[in-house]
């Protein structure tokens, strides 16, 4: 009995042992499937499509070890089990397959295809990555609109763009010519998860605008360069100015006066009169639509001569000074302007011969001296006789014929 039981014993033991050989075993190889599904990388991106184009979802595995890869859509139904498509939607084309790569393409996407796409690996446990399909909905052509078609100068304008229908919400930006200008924008959701925005800019408006585009830009992921635009009319009072025709310069007693009036609004002045301020115009002057002529001019016509024009928004004016010089007054002018002339030529002479003179007397002072030694020892001479034997002495010593200049 008792070896029976050291033999039981003996049996429990090596069951046991074997027991734990399997167990480290299975663990070992589970070990080893966690680290092959780890190792492997399931990867999908998110997609945004246009309604109606076509939406391209890629499932791809990185160091596949031969398990199988299947696409799910957003309600769970496999689309596709490797390269066998098992939902009955012939939108759904198979592009590539691989042991890397489950690639597929839906065509004329609509709304209802908008959610979560799941690419499964079967692993233990299974693998999946998501593709999240956004579709986007373009929105409709803006609609502008203005308060009014014809703005006064100085008033205030209102302008309104409307775009509606899309997914997601447009944003509205303003240029009025090349400047961005800024409106306000208010946003709704319809029933079917559209959306619309309405944008609106208001603007003072100057005479300058007349004929500017104001420009409506609508953004969208779905669309590009999308925007619709109105011209500004401006009305504003008439812009004058006056141009000399003749005479040219100063003007004269005995000479003729053209003054032309230019005028210029919107709409167009139906009405340019000339007057001349605080006085009447002369008699004998000649008015021919807007100008205005006066001949033979004399200085009883100096004033301010003003041309009026004016339309349905208001009137302005420009005014010409008129001064008519006396002839007697010009000639002793002229007189006086020569003589002026004749003294300034007079002093500028006399001021060049004084020069003349001081230079003549500065060189005739340090003009150098001249001395020879030819005649050395004659001043020493007692008499004449002496001085000439002296200077002839002199010549016969080459060293003293030296010539200095001092």
């Amino acid at each position: 009995m008792k070896q029976v039981s050291n033999m039981a014993n003996t049996s429990n033991g090596s069951l046991a042992t074997l027991l734990v050989f399997f167990t480290i075993s299975a663990a070992i190889h589970t070990g080893a499937a966690q680290v092959s599904v780890q190792s492997q990388n399931l990867i999908a991106d998110n997609i945004s499509v246009v309604e109606g184009e076509t939406a391209i979802i890629s499932c791809r595995v990185k160091n596949n070890d031969d398990s199988v890869i299947q696409l799910l859509n957003p309600n769970r139904q496999t689309i596709y089990f490797r390269d066998v498509r098992p939902l009955k939607d012939a939108r759904f084309q198979l592009v590539n397959f691989s042991d890397n790569e489950l690639r597929v393409s839906l065509s004329n996407v609509s709304l209802s295809d908008e959610g979560r796409y799941v690419c499964q690996l079967y692993t233990d446990p299974p693998q999946e990555a998501y593709a999240d399909i956004t579709v986007l909905i373009p929105p409709g052509n803006p609609i502008i609109e203005s308060r009014e078609d014809i703005v006064r100068e100085g008033n205030e304008t209102e302008i309104t763009c409307t775009s509606m229908g899309s997914k997601p919400a447009a944003t509205i930006r303003w240029m009025k010519g090349n400047k961005e200008l800024q409106g306000k924008s208010k946003m709704e959701t319809t029933s079917d998860r559209m959306f619309t925005v309405t944008s609106w800019l208001r603007f003072t408006v100057m005479r300058e605008d007349d004929g500017v585009p104001v420009v409506c830009i609508v953004d969208h992921p779905a669309v590009k360069d999308f925007q619709t635009q109105k011209y500004l009319e401006v009305q504003y009072k008439p812009e004058v100015t006056i141009k000399v025709e003749f005479p040219q310069g100063l003007i004269r007693e005995g000479e003729n006066l053209e003054l032309k009036c230019q005028a210029k609004g919107k709409p167009q002045p139906h009405q340019v009169n000339w007057v001349k301020v605080d006085d009447d115009v002369p008699s004998h002057a000649v008015i021919t639509g807007s100008d205005l002529y006066i001949g033979n001019l004399n200085k009883s016509y100096n004033g301010t001569y003003r041309c009026v024009a004016s339309n349905s928004v208001g009137e302005t004016y420009a005014d010409y000074i008129l001064y008519v010089r006396d002839s007697q007054a010009d000639t002793e002018a002229q007189r006086l302007d020569h003589a002026v002339i004749g003294g300034v030529v007079a002093v500028v002479v006399f001021a060049m011969l004084c020069l003349l003179i001081v230079l003549g007397r500065y060189f005739a002072r340090h003009k150098g001296t001249y001395f020879t030694h030819e005649a050395k020892g004659a001043d020493d001479a007692a008499d004449a006789d002496t001085a000439i034997i002296n200077a002839e002495g002199g010549h016969n010593n080459s060293d003293e014929k030296k010539e200095y200049y001092i």
